[in-house]
């Protein structure tokens, strides 16, 4: 099947594999398969799904939507055509949120947003000579998110950047104190060259109002000329410095390692990760990050109130991943182990730096944070998990649930050997009697000698 083929189908079908198959209701996720012969439902996978809404009778644009992958960090591919079946736009992406909001007993919550189910793309369009392209995003229960272009010859701008969400929704924003959609506008202005494509691997970081956007591996030209994109990149700052090699000076004396800088102990973070509209994973801890590489040692804490979260959540495995303006993830993978209990099995780490060099390390045999299933494991104490020779991770007032988490809220906790006092007191009761004994013995001798004081040997 055709394009155009695929097109005369409206909004109410999808080719897949070549085969036209029935659209899900608006309700339903678009990751899903279909039978070539039947049309029967298979399992999830990527899909394709050419469609002309039903808003755009007559325009002539054809929007072609792509989403990848059953992460809850979905990559969404678009490519926006005109009447004549030639690209005008194309945008590959993943991006997440942070919402922070008011609640009715005046205290603040933070939510993660990072569940980009039941996308639709209405109001995507190529843009006309009064208006510049635009993709809108709609997704979840009530969000939505807009990039708008304009063009200046000799290049074009990434516009502005909105992001909508609905605080009336009670499953994704309990107790919040106002109610209505809020909407956050930021203007960005990223100026790029005409005819050329606009990439950015790195993280994305975007902070106004309560409200943090994360976006990443980002594909994107606007303004497509003759229907073909680009294959002259124009590349985002971040990337340019992450693909800088520090220069390397060569001398005869050995120079001793660097020590870092103490730091102070980093803040205590509360991260939670979502299956659908219930929290699947629990993590409370301070991170602190000590990398060495090339001999420079370095400290770095993590700030909980710029760091992003995303995660997933499985019957075996779960996993939290943290990212921050430097840090382009870091992963936490947790494991069942004898169907009984749960541990720390992999750690994976990719950030930059501060001399512009990337650094990233990944382990997947690790033992750490140990305890039964249905409870949580817990460490006051400054705890070390060492994932390789050159990087580290401090642990501060950890306590971390992956599975089995109920309503919410963690379960009784086992707590870390560094935390147990118990056992401080048969040894300290040991130490005391010792301590008694050999005073005895000694005041024994002492007395003994005193005794025999008057006697002299015939």
């Amino acid at each position: 099947m055709t394009r155009a083929e695929a097109a005369i189908l409206g909004s109410h079908s999808a080719v897949v594999g070549g085969h036209p198959c029935a659209v899900p209701r608006s309700s339903e996720p678009f990751r899903w398969c279909c039978c070539p012969c039947c049309h029967r439902r298979l399992q999830p996978c990527r899909i394709m799904v050419y469609f002309r809404p039903s808003w755009l009778s007559g325009s002539g644009l054809l929007l072609l939507c792509l989403v990848l992958g059953a992460d809850q960090s979905h990559a969404l591919e678009c490519n926006l055509t005109d009447s004549s079946n030639a690209t005008c736009l194309y945008a590959k992406w993943q991006m997440n949120f942070t919402v922070t909001y008011e609640t009715t007993n005046k205290t603040y919550k933070t939510v993660n947003i990072s569940d980009l189910s039941n996308v639709t793309y209405e109001g995507s369009t190529c843009g006309d000579e009064q208006n510049g392209p635009r993709i809108a995003v709609q997704f979840g229960s009530g969000f939505s998110w807009i990039v708008n272009f304009t063009k200046h010859a000799p290049d074009y701008f990434i516009d502005t950047i909105s992001f909508s969400y609905n605080i009336h929704n009670h499953t994704t924003f309990p107790d919040a104190e106002h109610k209505g959609i809020i909407t956050i506008d930021n203007h960005v202005a990223l100026k790029v060259p005409l005819n050329d494509i606009f990439r950015c691997n790195s993280l994305i970081t975007i902070e106004k109002n309560n409200v943090t956007q994360h976006i990443w591996n980002v594909l994107v030209q606007a303004f497509v000329q003759n229907g073909t994109v680009s294959t002259k990149e124009y590349l985002c700052d971040e990337d340019k410095h992450s693909t800088t090699v520090a220069p390397i000076i060569h001398t005869t004396v050995p120079s001793p390692t660097p020590t870092p800088t103490p730091k102070e102990n980093p803040y205590v973070g509360n991260y939670s990760v979502r299956d659908g509209n219930s929290t699947c994973l629990l993590a409370t801890m301070g991170l602190q990050l000590n990398i060495t590489q090339d001999k420079v040692s370095s400290v770095i804490n993590i700030n909980p109130n710029s760091t992003g979260v995303t995660g997933s959540c499985h019957p075996q495995t779960a996993q939290l991943r943290l990212n921050s303006s430097n840090i382009k993830y870091l992963d936490f993978v947790f494991a069942v182990k004898n169907e009984n209990r749960f541990y720390l099995k992999e750690v994976n780490v990719s950030l930059n730096l501060a001399n512009g060099s990337v650094f990233s390390i990944a382990n997947n045999n690790l033992s750490y944070w140990d305890a039964p299933l249905g409870s949580s494991y817990m460490c006051h104490k400054e705890q070390t998990v060492s994932v390789s020779r050159t990087f580290q991770i401090n642990t501060f007032e950890l306590r971390v649930q992956p599975f089995n988490v109920m309503e919410g809220k963690y379960s009784t906790a086992q707590e870390c050997s560094l935390d147990d006092d118990t056992i401080l007191i048969p040894i300290i009761v040991g130490a005391g009697l010792s301590g008694l004994i050999i005073v005895i013995v000694i005041a024994y001798l002492i007395g003994r000698r005193k005794s025999y004081a008057g006697y002299q040997t015939l």
